[in-house]
């Protein structure tokens, strides 16, 4: 076969391009991130926001994002792994952690833009469909409340998805996010409206306290039987009538101070290093006279 040269063309170097990329690798769905990007071209390039909710094995992500010619510009972010400064150190990527995160990421935004006064949103989680205003009536017209558009990427829009509930804490928190309460949990598809409590429940963590009774009944009961789904629940104390309470300290304290950021810990100890030393010239002699010796010791 006569050798070919690869002409490195426009089309060679598309394929590098990280859209196309992402696009072939389904890591993102370009139709629907298109319709939240697109601006009316009467807004005179306004940002159009979005509320990203990402949910990993070990972390709730909630960001508010806008899109730039250069690519995405995170205006605020949070994360559950901060929750442990809010008093919440177990159980990081359940619907509870994932409304307290939306929470969150809500009023650090407000607090940020300097109006978290004027839109409290709700002063306690009672799980029913709420718009958000401005306080007072409206506040006369004066000023709309900070808008955002939900972006939860490739993850099913199932019912009592958590992503929806980063959604309800950031409305909660004072968000204008445009949704309707037919994913959220307790919704009756038959009578078309939402059970508030049980959406309540959920928010605080009912479902992991029930959970967590369980588990400690069966261990009782079965001692020899080893279980490791609330392994840190029951290493730090949390019993299942803690669980409620635990939330709504934590939702209390991010009203409190949202700027909070978890404290690092100094690294005291050694750090291990892999590479290898260079030696130098003296000290490689000298290592390889030493293997010489010993050869001929052996010999």
């Amino acid at each position: 076969m006569p050798f070919v040269k690869v002409v490195k063309n426009k089309a060679y170097f598309k394929r590098f391009q990280v859209q196309y990329k992402r696009r072939r690798e389904g890591k993102t769905d370009f139709r629907a991130r298109r319709q939240m990007v697109l601006q009316d071209k009467t807004k005179f390039n306004a940002p159009k926001f979005r509320l990203v909710a990402r949910v990993t094995g070990t972390d709730v992500v909630a960001q508010i994002v806008h899109a730039k010619a250069g690519g995405d510009h995170v205006v605020m972010a949070a994360y559950s792994h901060e929750l442990p400064a809010f008093g919440v150190s177990v159980g990081l990527t359940n619907y509870a952690a994932a409304y307290a995160t939306g929470l969150l990421v809500a009023r650090r935004l407000l607090t940020k833009l300097k109006i978290a006064d004027k839109f409290p949103g709700a002063k306690e989680a009672t799980g029913d469909f709420t718009k958000t205003v401005a306080k007072g009536d409206d506040n006369g017209g004066k000023q709309f409340p900070f808008k955002a558009i939900l972006d939860i990427g490739l993850a099913r829009t199932t019912t009592v998805a958590r992503c929806f509930g980063v959604l309800k804490g950031a409305v909660d928190g004072g968000l204008a996010v445009p949704h309707k309460p037919n994913r959220f949990p307790g919704f009756k598809k038959d009578k078309k409206e939402l059970d508030a409590k049980a959406h309540r429940a959920r928010i605080m963590g009912a479902h992991v306290a029930d959970y967590l009774k369980q588990t400690i009944a069966n261990n009782s009961e079965n001692p020899d039987e080893k279980t490791s789904q609330f392994s840190k629940f029951i290493k730090a104390g949390v019993k299942p009538g803690d669980v409620e309470a635990m939330y709504k300290k934590a939702h209390a304290a991010i009203r409190a101070n949202p700027m909070k950021r978890v404290e690092k810990k100094a690294f005291s100890g050694t750090r291990k290093a892999f590479n290898k030393k260079r030696l130098t010239h003296k000290e490689r002699s000298a290592a390889a006279a030493k293997k010489v010796a010993a050869l001929r010791a052996k010999k």
